[in-house]
């Protein structure tokens, strides 16, 4: 079958700086795969690849078998490429209900718009927040704002941006529970620092470093992985 997205030989350079180096990246129909690294392993690079905001120097990008290698940053969207950036991209002055329905309005009638919308708050269990201002609620709940809006549109495909940072305990076991239920009907891709976090959402990490894909497997043979441990963690191999 052909994946998803998938990846081939992508590499960038800015400047003097190899920031992807043949990165070969498959992802299939409703995967879940983490991504992780540490800071400058090329994750952030990565992902604006993924969404048209960095072209490739070389290599290729395959979106269900399309070449988007050049694709402007508008376009991910249409093609079903949802993102969910660290920061929330909401219009804060606006209501839960509003921001939702927005997002959902773009490619449904005003009758299904109202249905999807309600249908979406209710999956992040913030339906009884309808009518609450986003600017005044707490960072957790701007969250599942947020992955309300991105899911409002039903892509095949959603990027998340370390989705439990700054949270609670419960707010990312929560948020751990959330991901799961929406990877029953979506792919997702999750950049994400917290191994704790990673452990219950992921059944395959790919590790980045110095913008090569160094490592892929299961949480497990990840974590215990003697150079993973020594680059990401810090820890020098016994």
């Amino acid at each position: 079958m052909t994946p998803l997205i998938e990846t081939k030989g992508l590499n960038v350079r800015f400047g003097g700086v190899h920031a992807t180096k043949d990165v070969n990246f498959k992802l299939e129909e409703q995967e879940l795969r983490c991504v992780i690294g540490p800071n400058g392993a090329g994750k952030s690079t990565f992902f604006k690849l993924l969404t048209g905001q960095v072209k490739p120097t070389s290599g290729e990008i395959r979106f269900r078998g399309r070449d988007i290698s050049a694709m402007q940053p508008h376009e991910p969207g249409r093609l079903g490429i949802g993102i969910k950036t660290q920061v929330p991209s909401l219009c804060n002055g606006m209501t839960v209900w509003e921001n939702v329905w927005i997002a959902a309005r773009r490619t449904n009638t005003p009758h299904e718009t109202d249905r999807i919308t309600a249908e979406t708050l209710e999956r992040v269990g913030m339906l009884e927040f309808s009518d609450a201002i986003v600017g005044l609620l707490a960072h957790g709940q701007r969250q599942w704002v947020e992955l309300a809006v991105v899911i409002a549109g039903d892509p095949p495909l959603i990027l998340l941006d370390e989705p439990a940072a700054g949270m609670s305990d419960a707010e990312v076991e929560r948020t751990a529970q959330l991901i799961l239920e929406i990877n029953q009907r979506h792919a997702l891709v999750v950049v994400e620092h917290d191994m704790s976090f990673i452990r219950k959402i992921a059944k395959k990490v790919t590790v980045l470093h110095q913008g090569a894909i160094i490592r892929e497997g299961t949480p497990e043979s990840i974590m215990s992985d003697p150079f993973v441990q020594q680059i990401y963690l810090g820890k020098k191999p016994q």
